[in-house]
């Protein structure tokens, strides 16, 4: 009987991740802060400790330091388990020089490692979704129907379609096409899998469970295609039996800015749609010893705040406050996202970390350590409104400043 000891799970770190610019631009995609006090890569490493899946490798490239130090401090198994949590690093080597050319030739390029990891099947994830899922129902199901692939699909609406990369599947569960972003909807209708009127399509959700040995003959058979999505799904649907592992619970690709965004606030309802708390499959992230949030005299309505924080006297309204977050007297915060910072002021700065007195902040994201003087309005810009300043950007409308920036006192970011 297959074992899920017998898995390997292959997180992809991410690229450039040009479309969360500028929370990427001393980070990767999935070291991106999420929630208050957690990062994108805590969601598929918590769903692997949570499926009973314990070997897990992280193939990681661009602006990486960051994501290597928080994966070292909070995934240390200890002697008694045979479980790790691996970094596999872009590097040179004798056969390669190049860095990774998409997310199939990343796992191409760490066929060594598969291999000596003995393992029979391989997982694959990516580090930018927020979800809740069990693996160990993919790998039943994958083994149950002896499928050379199975790819986690989820009911897509109609109007929807055009941003996924829709599946045709058969009763039997097996998938016969593929079709990329399909927009003609002539072409849509051929790609109906659901007597469901509102969501007939599916939608792949780029998670991926390979027979170790069919992924290994994929990618080398095929040296060209370097993307699981859009090259080695649809080769494999011709010539393998790839099936459709159904998934109808929350799932987000957080993938923009906006996405990002919305996401987050939305974890400051009462009607969240993700919930982190569950007892029985918690959500980890880095152990900190941070003492209990101070709040004095202020307003707080549907927000999240992390530990470690100091209010005072301050109005906030649908926002998160993240870990370690001072926010000084007289502040309107709404509907933004404070991330924080990495550590507590250690000496006498002209400009402390935090938010100032008197601000007014308003449909922001201010990324870890920002620095606001006193007297500073942000305010969000028109959807779809790009611009770029030396020390903040609006990217569709909502204002970011990036981590480590000082915003002097009096500054005024809004539309004219």
């Amino acid at each position: 009987m297959p074992s899920l000891n017998d898995i390997l799970a292959i997180i992809l770190g991410g690229g450039r991740g040009a479309r969360l610019y500028p929370l990427t631009q001393m980070r990767s995609k999935p070291a991106v802060p999420i929630a208050g006090k957690y990062r994108l890569i805590d969601i598929p490493i918590s769903n692997c400790i949570n499926s009973g899946i314990y070997r897990i490798a992280v193939l990681t490239q661009f602006n990486s330091v960051s994501l290597h130090r928080h994966i070292t401090n909070t995934y240390d198994f200890d002697a008694f388990h045979t479980g790790w949590v691996q970094i596999w690093a872009a590097e040179q080597t004798l056969e390669s020089a190049d860095w990774y050319q998409g997310t199939a030739d990343a796992v191409r390029k760490q066929t060594l490692e598969i291999q000596s990891s003995g393992a029979k099947n391989i997982l694959i994830l990516a580090g930018d979704h927020l979800y809740r899922m069990d693996y160990k129902a993919m790998a039943e199901f994958h083994w149950d129907n002896k499928a050379d692939v199975t790819v986690a699909v989820q009911p897509v609406p109609k109007e929807d379609a055009s941003r996924f990369g829709i599946l045709k599947r058969e009763k039997d569960g097996r998938i016969s096409s593929f079709v990329e972003k399909p927009k003609d909807a002539e072409i849509q209708n051929k790609f109906v899998s659901r007597d469901d009127p509102l969501r007939p399509f599916l939608g792949s959700m780029g998670i991926y469970m390979f027979k170790t040995k069919v992924l290994m003959e994929l990618l080398a058979n095929f040296p060209n295609f370097h993307d699981f999505g859009s090259d080695i799904i649809p080769q494999a649907i011709q010539s393998h039996e790839v099936f459709g592992f159904d998934f109808d619970g929350y799932w987000q690709d957080i993938g923009t800015i906006r996405s990002f965004y919305e996401t987050n606030l939305a974890l400051t309802t009462p009607e969240t749609p993700f919930n982190f708390y569950d007892p029985k499959l918690p959500i980890y992230t880095d152990t900190r010893f941070l003492p209990g949030s101070i709040v004095e005299d202020s307003k707080l309505r549907d927000v999240l705040i992390a530990e470690g924080c100091r209010i005072l006297k301050s109005d906030i309204t649908h926002s998160i406050i993240g870990i370690r977050s001072q926010v000084s007297t007289g502040c309107v915060i709404k509907d933004s996202i404070m991330m924080g910072s990495d550590y507590y002021e250690r000496g006498e700065d002209a400009l402390p970390i935090g938010i100032g007195a008197n601000c007014h902040i308003e449909g922001a994201i201010l990324d870890k350590n920002a620095r606001i003087g006193d007297n500073v309005t942000i305010r969000p810009f028109p959807r779809n409104t790009d611009l770029n300043n030396e020390k903040w950007y609006v990217r569709d409308g909502i204002v970011v400043i990036p981590k480590d920036t000082e915003i002097l006192a009096g500054t005024k970011i809004e539309p004219d």
